[in-house]
Order: C-alpha cells, then sequence, then structure tokens
C-alpha cells in the first residue's frame, strides 16, 4: 500500500486516477494501453478495463502480468483480487481460439484441454448457424464465405478470435518510395508491426497515429511491403486528392498508375475511393437488396493484395458488411482514434483486425513530430433574450439555440484580437450560423456544397498565406493537408463526439517551421447541454495527456 501512489483500482475494474497527483502522467501512460477513459472531472479521471481493451492489448503483444504490474505500481491499495482475475483470465482469451486455412476450408480450432469452450461457442444461436462439420473435439470446419461474420459473432459472445488463415495473393504491383523520403522509425515500425514479415499473423489491423503523423507515409510503406495491387477508401474527395498528391510526391509510380475510382473507367494498380461511392445506393432500392450498391462490386472486382481503410472509425456499416466478405484480403486500418460513436470498435477488432500499432500523441509532440498545442475552453452565457427560449425549447433544440448562442460571434472575434495575423481556421455544425460569421470576418465559408474544385483554390490559398482565415463546416473535420494553420476555434459540434474534437484538434497538430505552439479554442455556452457534451468530447483528448484551460468571456475579451 502506498497513499501517495495517484491510483484507485475498483473492483468493478474502473480506474481513478488523481489528475493533481506527480506521478499522474506516469501512471496514465502506463494504464492506457489497457484500459478506457470514460470521464475526466479536473481533479479525478475515471478509467475502466474491459475486455476489448484488454484483447487489443493482448493482440499487440502486452501480457496480462505487465498490466497488472502497471496497475500495481501505481495504485494506493493492493488490487482486488477478482480485478486480478479478470484480467487474467479476459487478456488470456485471446489466442485461445484460432482460425487456421486448410485445403480450400478453413478451420475454427482450440488446444488440448479446450473441448467443452469449442462446444460451448458452438452451441450459441449465433455462431452455430456458421459452422459446418466438427471434424475432432478440437476442430469445425468453416465456410470460407463465413470468415467474417463468425468473427463478429465470437466476438460478441466475448471469445476473439486469432485469424491466421492467410491471405489470398493479388496481382504484384511493385511500390517503391523515393530516395528523398525520410521515412520516421514509428512509421516503419507501425508498417511492419502490421505486415509482419508477410506471415500469417500480419496482414489484417489498425494502426493508430495521431493527425499530422503521417498516417498516409505509414499506408504508403505498407504498400511497398506488400507489393501488389492497392485499393484505398477514404472519407472523401478532398482526402483522395491529398492521397494523390501523397504517392505522386513520395512514391516513385507514374500518373496513370493510381487514379480515383470512376465507374465504367479501368481500375489502376493503385485505386482510390471514397466511402460515399462505394456506399452509393441505386435510387428506388430496398433494404439489403445485394444490388442496392453498385460501386460494392469495386472490392471484388480486382485483385487486389491491399485494402487501405483511412479514418476506420469512420467506416460505414454497408462497407462492415462488405468487409465481412473480403477476409482473405489484406486489409489495414489508420485511424486517429479507435473511438465510434455507435459503438462498433469490436467490429472493427473482427473484421480490420486488432490494433497493431498505437503511439501516445504526446509522445510524438515531445519528439516533435507533431506541434504542441494550448487547448482552451471559453464559456460564456445565453443573452437574456435567448435564456426563455432555450427554457423551454424541446431537448434537440436546446443543443441548437445553445451551440448558435449570437454572444459566440462577438467571443470569436476577440479570440482572433488575441491571435492577429495568425492562420486560422473557424469550424462548426451549423450553415447559418457559420454563414453569419463568414460575414462578420468576411472570410470563405467552405460546405458540403462548396464544389471540390473551389474548395481545392480555397485550401492552397490558405497554404500560400494569400487567406489568413477559413471557415469550415464539418466537412473540415477531417483529411484537411492544412499543416500552417496555427488557430482553430470551434463554434459548435455534432454533440459530446470524441471522434470530432479529435479530429478538429489534429487538424492544427502538423510541426510548425518555428516550433512554435499551436492554440485550440472550444465556444461553450454557459448552464446549457452543451457544457456536458463538451466534458464528454474531451475525454479522449484527456486520455491522450490534453488539458484544457477554462476561461469566462470576460475574461477573454477584457484582454483585447
Amino acid at each position: 500500500m502506498n497513499p501517495l501512489n495517484p491510483l484507485i483500482v475498483q473492483a468493478d475494474r474502473s480506474v481513478f486516477l488523481e489528475a493533481f497527483n506527480p506521478l499522474a502522467e506516469e501512471a496514465r501512460a502506463a494504464i492506457a494501453p489497457f484500459a478506457e477513459l470514460v470521464s475526466s472531472p479536473e481533479h479525478m479521471h475515471t478509467y475502466r478495463v474491459t475486455p476489448l481493451s484488454l484483447w487489443n492489448a493482448a493482440s499487440a503483444g502486452l501480457t496480462a502480468e505487465r498490466m497488472l504490474e502497471a496497475l500495481a505500481r501505481y495504485a494506493k491499495f493492493p488490487l482486488p483480487g477478482n480485478v486480478e482475475t479478470d484480467i487474467r483470465e479476459l487478456a488470456g482469451r485471446w489466442g485461445r481460439l484460432k482460425l487456421e486455412a486448410f485445403d480450400q476450408g478453413l478451420l475454427l480450432l482450440v488446444g488440448e484441454g479446450d473441448e467443452a469452450l469449442l462446444t460451448e461457442v458452438s452451441r450459441h444461436k449465433a455462431v452455430a448457424p456458421l459452422l459446418a462439420e466438427r471434424l475432432s473435439p478440437q476442430v469445425f470446419s468453416v465456410p470460407p464465405a463465413h470468415r467474417g461474420v463468425l468473427k463478429q459473432a465470437l466476438i460478441e459472445v466475448g471469445w476473439p478470435v486469432d485469424d491466421v488463415a492467410g491471405y489470398a495473393d493479388g496481382l504484384a504491383f511493385s511500390v517503391e518510395l523515393t530516395r528523398q523520403l525520410q521515412v520516421r522509425d514509428y512509421q516503419r515500425e507501425a508498417a511492419e508491426a502490421f505486415y509482419q514479415a508477410g506471415s500469417d499473423r500480419g496482414g489484417s489491423g489498425v494502426v493508430v497515429l495521431a493527425p499530422g503523423a503521417g498516417k498516409t507515409v505509414v499506408g504508403m510503406v505498407a504498400m511497398s511491403l506488400v507489393g501488389q495491387r492497392t485499393l484505398v477508401l477514404t472519407t472523401n474527395r478532398t482526402s483522395v486528392n491529398q492521397w494523390y498528391r501523397e504517392l505522386m510526391s513520395k512514391t516513385q509510380l507514374l500518373p496513370d498508375d493510381v487514379r480515383e475510382y470512376q465507374a465504367g473507367k479501368d481500375l489502376a494498380p493503385v485505386t482510390l475511393c471514397t466511402y460515399q461511392m462505394l456506399t452509393h445506393r441505386k435510387r428506388g432500392s430496398q433494404g439489403d437488396d445485394p444490388g442496392a450498391y453498385p460501386h460494392m462490386e469495386l472490392i471484388n472486382s480486382a485483385e487486389w493484395g491491399l485494402i487501405i481503410y483511412d479514418e476506420v472509425h469512420l467506416l460505414p456499416a454497408p462497407v462492415f458488411r462488405l468487409t465481412a466478405e473480403v477476409q482473405a484480403r489484406r486489409r489495414l486500418g489508420l485511424t486517429a482514434t479507435l473511438i465510434r460513436e455507435d459503438g462498433r470498435e469490436g467490429d472493427v477488432f473482427a473484421l480490420i483486425g486488432p490494433k497493431r500499432y498505437d503511439q501516445p500523441w504526446k509522445t510524438l509532440e515531445v519528439q516533435g513530430w507533431i506541434a504542441q498545442a494550448s487547448c482552451v475552453e471559453v464559456r460564456l452565457r445565453l443573452p437574456a433574450d435567448e435564456r426563455m427560449a432555450y427554457a423551454v425549447a424541446p431537448d434537440r433544440e436546446k443543443h441548437r439555440l445553445a451551440a448558435e448562442n449570437p454572444a459566440k460571434r462577438g467571443v470569436l472575434q476577440a479570440v482572433l484580437a488575441r491571435h492577429a495575423g495568425q492562420p486560422t481556421l473557424v469550424i462548426g455544425q451549423y450553415l447559418d450560423q457559420l454563414e453569419l460569421i463568414g460575414a462578420d470576418l468576411e472570410a470563405p465559408v467552405i460546405t458540403g456544397k462548396t464544389p471540390q474544385r473551389e474548395r481545392e483554390h480555397l485550401f492552397q490559398a490558405f497554404r500560400e498565406g494569400r487567406l489568413r482565415t477559413l471557415i469550415l463546416s464539418k466537412v473540415g473535420n477531417f483529411a484537411l493537408d492544412l499543416p500552417d494553420a496555427e488557430v482553430l476555434v470551434q463554434v459548435s459540434g455534432a454533440f459530446g463526439s470524441r471522434q470530432e474534437e479529435a479530429q478538429r484538434l489534429g487538424r492544427l497538430l502538423r510541426p510548425k517551421k518555428d516550433g512554435r505552439t499551436a492554440h485550440f479554442y472550444t465556444l461553450v455556452t454557459r448552464e446549457t447541454s452543451e457544457e456536458e457534451f463538451a466534458h464528454h468530447r474531451q475525454l479522449f483528448l484527456a486520455e491522450q495527456g490534453y488539458s484544457y484551460d477554462i476561461l469566462d468571456e470576460e475574461e477573454l475579451t477584457q484582454t483585447n
């Protein structure tokens, strides 16, 4: 027992961290690989150890003993006995069920002594229809078409599968990196952790790195290791253009080797496609009609050796269904956060693969690979004439009234005055609000309706310093290559989205030429639901070691 330590471990597998304790940062870094942050009030942060957090850690090679050692090293009191048992048993589930290739099919198997486990899971109503013949007490045969959905079903019943069934090779296609590209150590480590020297243990999984840390480079190194035709799926046209620019500048590929997918046109050896295009539905199609998505055949229409899922935390549901069918292809997910607001992290684990590599944001910051960032929450009041409207509004309308608080326009101007001349992004959820702000600042507004050519023109003007301020809707949440942005002001957001908060801070994290600090502001209306949502939005960044200074609107306006 050591009362000076910062952790209190509870019997329900929750972990309290004293944020003010001198050892808090050490402890946070030690438990982050296997515990999820649940809440982060000012003085006491709450983590929870979950089955999925343990399985991700175990699949990356972290043993139960090392997890328990980390908890014990920083705990005030002895660990509850059931927590030790739970961690050993839950982490120990990883690897007990395996999928292996055999002849033209698959085998689901267990080791000697686990025959009862195989019997138990095989009798589950979600699992039984996916199995074929029981070949021995330790082995079931599995139809190859059921590979993905079986892994999903077993995750649901609490038993992850170590899939070592290997992959079908795609058509060979060499991707060579330019000699000028200096691949960072962590980028090469991430790609190699995914590939694992071409063994059946590699070839599927997720790499988690901060925005601005070069996930695209990780993808290109993986392409060079695999050496086969590659399909890159990403979030929007802006991201497609960014991938194209990166591939042209950092590899020896020729323009004809890389192409954006267009229906009816030949596929290139490296084809880029948006999730929106892939999930486009035929007009009048109903339900899960297989013909409802005419572009879904893209994934099966060429002998891809690698499929890269960019921003994998944003995968739409139809892509999950399709990915369940392509488990024989190597699959790499790239993301800044495994958090999904729809709770489908288990499907990412089952269908794309476990987390293969993760590097804490603060570690990359200390090493100078991403910018230092100051996070500030500015709290302001609703004007008196808006307060009664808020009081009587339905819950969903309450959020909009708080988010569109007209007082934010004046506070925003005070923030910009504090950072006069610095390249600034203003981002929000509601278009009417953004149009008013654009008029106030005499700055262009980019929304989903802005033509792609105009977007690229404005982004390039910002990169070149001809524009100092851009107003963005949620199209600015991801895949923006604006490395010189130094200030971002968030005037409204999508309720309590942790992933959105992380992505928006990420717009600022490209290292600055002179090493200066980036500034991330969030404007929040006091005594409204927006305060609660803001607190929840900040959870993931708190887990990464970021803290928010709280300013009252008067403190901000009085300093300008």
